[in-house]
């Protein structure tokens, strides 16, 4: 199987989706085809076996559309262009044909020799002329509506060429009919009507685009971000500048104050301070050192350094955010699936509705001009573009925003079931607490001194990968210690570990582990409890199966720690904190940050099973984590979440990835993520409402109970401006600003 992602040229509203979908899902091979309105882009999954990529173009092509395999940011520049450009040339040849057929109406002067009642086949013949570039202009409406039509596919241009060409159709036979005599069929003239309507809906679809492409800026600044050059060490030692797209794996580059990083690499030589505020969006500049990473796009500050290239191209981190990024904005949210289905039936329903509107008004009596005008007026103000822009744009807004301030949010499916969350798991060692932490208390027995335990211990932990591993050995570098070899390594999770360490067996670990090899803890317990009820974690030592002694360990709080529980509580947040710690050290850290369920002494694979139970109660689990332990966890949970700082595995399970490495942004992901929904449903309102209301009041409801008729140019500038305003109300969600502890302290 294999995914593509292709720019789809042609659509003009949902219903448009709605068939690109249909065409390409009918295909054998293909295992999924999701089509994103807002962004144009068509996602789907085929197996190359069945199909070939043309084998899908082709299918786009029969149901009427198009595919851009170029893709370049210019297209959008020129597509901006080409829709203003014809909404200027359309409103040069409406103005006067507007002041031509309405000026004499209010008073205003027009030639003698075109007055409708004294020379009405000049005065028609004149707005047919100043109709046709218009029509020219707006020529695409005629050819795509028309061709969905023949396809099986009717959409929004289908709407605007039937209503349209019934109007300029009866407006050519009322010319007919003066032309044979009958003078008053100057009265039943609709060229203005198709004038304004093509002209307003270019003005609509004009804003619209310069509004769809100001909710893709969060994926223009992260491109902006990349400089274009960059100074390498060339084979004879000399410095070269060359352009980042030619850079490769190995290649040395320097990096001098004030300039970019081009791409993802590691320190060889030089320290400084790094402005990393772009993709993570933490202001403090980082200090960086030789062995220390470097992430492309983030800001060198005031040292000049040299490091070697490690990622580049598509396998930066910047071009990983990018690429997650887009495909968020390219997905769909569940709430989607209602405006997707009643996309699919609107535009033939409308048609329906305009002719049986039309045909009862004939049937009670009214007029053949009465009738075209409730035809026309139905089929420009019904507007599917407002159903199928509701969601996609508040998505690609709302995960944009997320990018910006380094809460990345994997799809639309991940924004929905954010908001719905009622319980949040967090993790305690680097999640609640910082992950580094420290040994404060060693405890020598049955003759051990501390420097020998110190030297077996660091030598063992070198094998693990567990966070407390790092305590020991580098108290071990404190202490200058040489450590030795070892041999026959054996990690028992949730437990500890053994190994050989200068022909010594050594085991390490919890109370567990030493129980299980028989192991009597004898006096020591009472200082493990001691250190437990501290918060400290106690890690036993046992040298050839004799007891040698204990490390306590501490890992300090995350500064942001109890303001964040506290903010998930206000939000009516069930708050759980899960380890694999004893139960007293547990207690002791939820009881500092405010946390009053605790799950303690859970195994690695267990954590996954706790989610499901609280799940099975009834609860919208988001479970926070950053190792690879809490992969499994991470991806049973509704919504995981890992700190970005954690492994790739955590990373890769989890829906949302927190690039600060902060805690408070569990609470701004699960902000943005409740006011995105309120902002789809909000869309989803007025797009519903606008259509269930103006569509029976372009049947001429108001008219029935003696209000007005509605004139067919107020529907289609109605039409035009549901859409702007769907897309301005989206828009909004630019002015989020995530809660920073920083202010609140």
């Amino acid at each position: 199987m294999e995914e593509k992602i292709l720019k789809i040229t042609g659509m003009t509203c949902s219903a448009c989706v709605r068939a690109v979908e249909r065409a390409v899902s009918k295909l054998d091979g293909v295992d999924s085809a999701t089509v994103n309105f807002a962004t144009e882009k068509l996602d789907v999954i085929y197996s190359t076996e069945k199909l070939d990529l043309q084998n899908i173009i082709d299918a786009v092509s029969d149901a009427g559309y198009g595919v851009d395999l170029q893709e370049k940011k210019e297209t959008e520049i020129n597509k901006n262009n080409t829709e203003l450009i014809k909404f200027i040339i359309a409103l040069i040849f409406t103005v006067p044909l507007f002041y031509v057929s309405m000026g004499y109406m209010v008073g205003l002067p027009i030639p003698n020799f075109i007055l409708p009642d004294e020379y009405p086949l000049r005065y028609a013949i004149t707005q047919i002329i100043l109709v046709i570039p218009i029509v020219l202009v707006g020529f695409k409406f005629y050819t795509i509506g028309f061709k969905a039509v023949f396809k099986g596919f009717p959409n929004m241009d289908t709407l605007i060429a039937v209503g349209t060409m019934a109007a300029f159709l009866y407006s050519v036979y009322s010319i007919y009919e003066i032309y044979t005599g009958n003078l008053h069929a100057v009265h039943n003239l609709y060229i203005e009507s198709v004038g304004m309507i093509i002209t307003l809906i270019l003005l609509g679809k004009m804003l619209e685009a310069r509004s769809k492409a100001k909710t893709n800026d969060a994926i223009k600044k992260l491109m902006d971000l990349v400089p274009k050059t960059a100074f390498i060490i060339d084979e004879n030692g000399n410095e070269k500048e060359i352009p980042v797209d030619e850079l490769s794996v190995g290649d040395i580059v320097i990096v001098k104050p004030g300039s970019k990083i081009p791409v993802d690499g590691i320190i060889i030589d030089g320290k400084t301070s790094v402005d990393e505020s772009m993709l993570t969006g933490e202001s403090m500049p980082v200090l960086k050192e030789v062995g220390d990473r470097l992430t492309g796009a983030s800001i060198n500050k005031n040292g000049t350094v040299k490091f070697k290239a490690e990622k580049v191209g598509k396998d930066t981190a910047l071009a990983g955010i990018i690429k997650l990024v887009e495909e968020a904005q390219g997905s769909k949210a569940p709430i989607a699936k209602l405006a997707d289905v009643v996309s699919g039936y609107f535009v033939p329903i409308v048609v329906l509705i305009a002719l049986a509107a039309s045909v009862l008004w004939y049937l009670s009596g009214e007029n053949f001009e009465f009738c075209v005008k409730i035809f026309v007026s139905v089929m420009t103000i019904a507007c599917p573009c407002a159903l199928g822009l509701a969601t996609p744009t508040a998505i690609m807004v709302g995960t944009g925003k997320g990018a910006e301030y380094g809460i990345l949010i994997k799809g639309g499916s991940a924004l929905e079931a954010a908001y719905k969350v009622d319980t949040v798991v967090l993790d305690k060692t680097g999640t609640i607490t910082e992950g580094k932490p420290v040994v404060t208390d060693i405890v020598c027995f049955n003759g051990f001194e501390e420097k020998i335990l110190i030297k077996y211990a660091a030598s063992a932990e070198k094998g693990s990968e567990h966070p407390l591993s790092e305590a020991i050995i580098k108290k071990a570098a404190e202490e200058k210690i040489e450590l030795a070899e070892f041999y026959d390594f054996n990690s028992v999770s949730g437990h500890g570990l053994e190994c050989t360490v200068d022909g010594h067996r050594i085991l390490m670990g919890n109370k567990k582990i030493m129980d299980k090899n028989s192991i009597e803890l004898e006096n020591l317990i009472k200082d493990a409890d001691v250190f437990a009820k501290n918060g400290k974690t106690p890690i036993f030592i046992a040298v050839d199966n004799v007891l040698a002694g204990i490390f306590a360990v501490s890992d300090i709080l995350k500064k942001e720690s109890v303001f964040a529980v506290s903010k998930l509580k206000e939000m009516n947040i069930n708050v759980y904190m899960i380890t694999g710690d004893n139960e007293k050290t547990a207690d002791f850290v939820a009881k500092q940050v405010g946390i009053s369920n605790v799950l303690s002494e859970v195994l690695p694979k267990d954590k996954a099973a706790e989610v499901e139970k609280l799940q099975k109660n009834g609860k919208i689990v988001a479970m926070v984590g950053d190792g690879i332990n809490d992969a499994p966890a991470l991806a049973k949970a509704d919504i995981g979440i890992a700190i970005g700082s954690g492994t790739d595995v955590a990373v890769e399970s989890a829906d949302i990835v927190l690039m600060k490495d902060e805690v408070t942004d569990v609470v701004n992901a699960i902000l943005l993520s409740k006011k995105t929904m309120k902002n789809i449903k909000e869309n989803l309102f007025w797009a519903f409402f606008y259509n269930i209301l103006g569509i029976p009041i372009a049947c001429g409801i108001l008219y029935l109970f003696g209000g007005p008729l509605l004139n067919p140019m107020i529907g289609a500038a109605a039409m035009s401006f549901s859409s702007v305003s769907v897309i301005s109300n989206a828009l909004r969600l630019r002015k989020f600003r995530p809660i920073n502890f920083i202010n609140y302290r």
